[in-house]
């Protein structure tokens, strides 16, 4: 009787052991297929070609995929113009990052209809059409964060009319009185469209834009840096201008 005691108990833990083992390999299988917890920091690749992007993918750990265009007059044709998710974010390894490219020639897409939209849902909708999202002209009604008007170079646009792609839309939006104030976020380290992009999460706009002296050319303006700001983490009225310096020398930032 003991020896079969002996027997069944040793089996017993040899099934433990096994199931144990199965678990661990099982969880680092999962880990290796789903990279789980490794995380990489999203590149800027603003005003890179598409294979200077995707070389610099590579040596990031991610991949990237051209899915949209815009025209931009200043900017050479066939440099990333906008990528999603924004540089600096914080992304899974191997995760694709989607970019818009600046257009050869101009294309015109539709015009879609904002009213009533709030300013993300607009900022939203403006990119899927390959237009950008320009100044928010913040006017008192109790219909807070809708959009009340859409207009291009000081002209409303209606939805449905054909506009330049890339295009700047300037939006009329409702403020209420007591919804009034936000957050200046820190726009440090950024690019410019990224800079924008970060203030307007916030309804705000950009107002004063300096420029070191050796940022010559529109292609330096674009891969120029936020060096300093003002008002940052202060309380301010959603629609206001908030200045900004760029320069090409990041010996300038700020220690972290």
């Amino acid at each position: 009787m003991k020896l079969k005691d002996n027997w069944i108990a040793r089996n017993l833990l040899l099934a433990a052991a096994f199931i144990i083992v199965l678990i661990i390999a099982a969880s680092i299988l999962l880990r290796v297929v789903t990279k789980h917890g490794k995380t990489v920091t999203a590149p800027d690749f603003t005003n890179l070609t598409v294979a200077e992007a995707q070389e610099l993918a590579h040596s990031s750990h991610v991949s990237v995929k051209v899915v949209d265009s815009v025209f931009v007059r200043r900017l050479s044709g066939g440099v990333v113009y906008r990528q999603l998710p924004k540089a600096g974010s914080k992304v899974k390894e191997g995760r694709s990052i989607f970019l818009t490219i600046n257009s050869v020639v101009p294309r015109k897409v539709v015009m879609p209809n904002l009213y009533g939209y709030s300013v993300t849902e607009a900022r939203s909708e403006l990119q899927n059409r390959g237009l950008n999202m320009g100044y928010l002209n913040y006017v008192r009604d109790i219909a807070t964060n809708t959009v009340l008007e859409q207009m291009v170079d000081g002209v409303e646009v209606k939805a449905g009319d054909l506009v330049v792609s890339g295009s700047t839309v300037d939006l009329t939006v409702a403020v209420a009185s007591e919804d009034n104030r936000t957050e200046v976020p820190s726009v440090i380290g950024l690019k410019y469209v990224s800079a924008v992009d970060a203030l307007h999460d916030k309804f705000l706009n950009v107002g004063t834009v300096r420029f070191d002296p050796d940022i010559r050319t529109y292609a330096d303006s674009v891969n120029a840096v936020v060096y300093k700001q003002e008002a940052t983490g202060q309380s301010r009225s959603l629609g206001s201008r908030i200045a900004i310096s760029l320069t090409l020398d990041t010996s300038k930032l700020p220690a972290k």
